[in-house]
């Protein structure tokens, strides 16, 4: 199973991402070391604030595209819950 998932970093900038171990990935990408995304590094603290379980590596490669794509307010609107991802229809 795959999920997508959003990092706020310390300039409150938001970073979506996918995996199929959240904690794992978010802990590599807090460790700060060779692992984590280079857009990441230097802007920690890092917080995980929006996962959602998506489906088959296909699908969530494709709604990560379309989220990384949204503005930054409707991304924020994702994170608050105002929006879901049902809702993403960016092409």
């Amino acid at each position: 199973m795959w999920h997508l998932y959003i990092i706020r970093c310390s300039d409150s900038s938001l970073y979506t991402g996918i995996t199929t171990d959240v904690e794992r990935r978010f802990n590599e990408h807090a460790g700060q070391g060779k692992l984590c995304a280079k857009y990441l590094r230097g802007k920690d603290p890092l917080a995980l604030v929006f996962t959602a379980q998506v489906g088959r590596r296909s699908e969530a490669s494709q709604l990560e595209t379309r989220v990384k794509r949204l503005a930054k307010a409707d991304k924020e609107l994702l994170v608050g819950g105002q929006k879901t991802l049902a809702d993403v229809d960016v092409r």
